[in-house]
């Protein structure tokens, strides 16, 4: 199953380059799993699912670790029936949409309870899109019930929910999201945008 995401990373400060090329460095304990792609808008990685988010957690943490405000945008899919199944993309655990959905929450709930403290207080905003799921709006409701106790749940937003906390559960919270709900050989996307260090925290 192909699984990827489309990333952005935006350094607001007069040395942008020199963060966004130091950030990239936090990618190279992942080159070995990964294919990565950049170009002029966005990095291309495309690897194990239940890497994609320790990855994206790594990349944003070192940028805003500069104290700069640093904000990345992603958009995260797997299962898309348009590309091609590919090797790299194997599962590294098996985790992922299994079983009955109150398990999933339990599983999912226990993984972000043992999540790694970051050092990095970062808030976020996603989407989730399970689009492959005959009950798709149970698997919202359910991943709902997960961010309400995931310890990094700020409020629900038109479109979209809103979480601050640590890095590091909270792209657990957001990879758990990504990896638990949804159907298991259907296609799920997620839109996300994080934040840190803003002058308009609210």
């Amino acid at each position: 199953m192909f699984s990827g995401a489309q990333i952005s990373l935006y350094p607001m400060s007069d040395d942008f380059v020199g963060i966004i090329l130091g950030a990239l460095h936090a990618l190279d304990p992942y080159r070995s799993d990964f294919r990565i792609e950049t170009d002029d808008v966005s990095t291309l990685i495309v690897g194990p699912p239940e890497q994609l988010f320790p990855a994206m957690r790594d990349l944003f943490a070192a940028a805003a670790r500069t104290g700069t405000h640093c904000v990345l945008h992603a958009t995260v899919s797997r299962g898309c029936p348009g590309e091609p199944d590919d090797p790299i993309c194997t599962p590294l655990s098996g985790a992922g949409v299994r079983g009955d959905l109150a398990g999933r929450i339990a599983q999912a709930r226990n993984v972000v309870a043992a999540a790694e403290l970051a050092g990095q207080t970062v808030a976020a905003q996603f989407s989730l899109y399970p689009l492959g799921a005959v009950q798709h709006m149970d698997e919202i409701y359910g991943c709902i019930d997960f961010l309400k106790t995931s310890g990094v749940f700020d409020r629900s937003k038109n479109f979209c929910t809103k979480l601050r906390g640590d890095a590091g559960p909270l792209f657990a919270t957001l990879g758990e999201a990504f990896l638990r709900f949804g159907a298991p050989e259907g296609h799920v996307a997620m839109d996300l945008t994080v934040s840190a260090n803003s002058p308009s925290k609210i």
